[in-house]
């Protein structure tokens, strides 16, 4: 006998005559007719090639074929029956899921703390890493389910990822308490002459920035470099260089470092940073979970 020939139904009504030993204790379980289910047990005779069931004075007595199909045959519609469930409730409080996000240094550095701490109050089982874009294949882990959710600004997102807007950001430029650009209005030729701290080795979206420097006549063979942002604002801190950075960065490292922040003169357009996710979990109870968590923290 061909799998692909098998109605499963027929297997249904096996399972149940054999735990039954009657066609009508069968059939009121399986709510079928009687003859709905003598009918069934005819077919998969003749699928069989054997009687299965023998008609006796204690009922329907199963023959040795039918005693060897009846274990394997349970736990294969156990099985189906399981793969078919609906999930379990997703239940914060309860989970020691790992969460992966994929975000930029700044993004670690604006979204982690705040993230970590509402996961602390609300799933305090849950684990939490992120990993750093530029450094993987985005689409690849997000469709694979290694990473969960892409948090950013990407210009080129693959068609496969849904998107839900978070916020959109200015660029300012950050300096020290006291540095000279704190006093007055921050114009092109006062912030051309000052000295820059750059960051060299950036990733999309800032690739813009260094570009929007030069072009406001700032000599970038005269400015320090760095290949990250994190460092930024400890460099600042104790320096009188400036760097030219997202709003949400400033807003992060000013109190703590001891940093002033203007409104940037350079042309530069505002940036939108979006929650991303792949479309196949989209309905995973758990990913629903920390989108809808992401976006009552971030979103404005």
């Amino acid at each position: 006998m061909e799998l692909r020939e098998l109605d499963l139904n027929l297997l249904l009504v096996f399972r149940e005559i054999h735990r039954e030993r009657q066609i009508s204790a069968a059939a009121r379980r399986l709510r079928l007719t009687q003859s709905a289910v003598s009918n069934a047990l005819a077919r998969l005779r003749a699928s069989t090639g054997d009687q299965l069931f023998v008609r006796t004075a204690d009922g329907m007595q199963p023959t040795p074929y039918a005693d060897n199909m009846a274990e394997p045959v349970a736990a294969a519609l156990a099985q189906l029956e399981l793969a078919f469930r609906p999930p379990q409730a997703f239940a914060p409080a309860h989970t020691a899921r790992r969460f992966t996000l994929a975000m930029t240094d700044v993004g670690e550095m604006y979204f982690m703390p705040r993230l970590i701490a509402r996961c602390a109050a609300l799933a305090p089982q849950v684990e939490l890493a992120s990993v750093r874009l530029g450094a993987i294949d985005l689409r690849a882990e997000l469709e694979a389910g290694r990473v969960d959710v892409a948090l950013g600004a990407f210009e080129d997102a693959p068609g496969a990822l849904l998107q839900r807007r978070l916020f959109r950001q200015s660029y300012v430029n950050l300096f020290r308490a006291g540095h000279a650009l704190a006093e007055g209005a921050l114009t092109a030729p006062r912030l051309a002459a000052a000295r820059h701290l750059i960051v060299s080795a950036m990733d999309s979206p800032y690739h813009g920035i260094n570009a929007a420097l030069a072009a406001a006549g700032v000599d970038l063979t005269r400015a320090f470099s760095v290949p990250h942002f994190a460092a930024v604002p400890y460099i600042l801190s104790s320096t009188e260089l400036v760097a030219t950075v997202p709003l949400k960065l400033a807003e992060r490292a000013a109190a703590p470092f001891q940093l002033r922040y203007a409104d940037t003169p350079l042309a530069l357009a505002p940036l939108q940073t979006n929650l991303f996710w792949h479309r196949r979990y989209h309905q995973d109870q758990g990913g629903r979970w920390l989108r809808a968590l992401l976006v009552e923290l971030f979103s404005e």
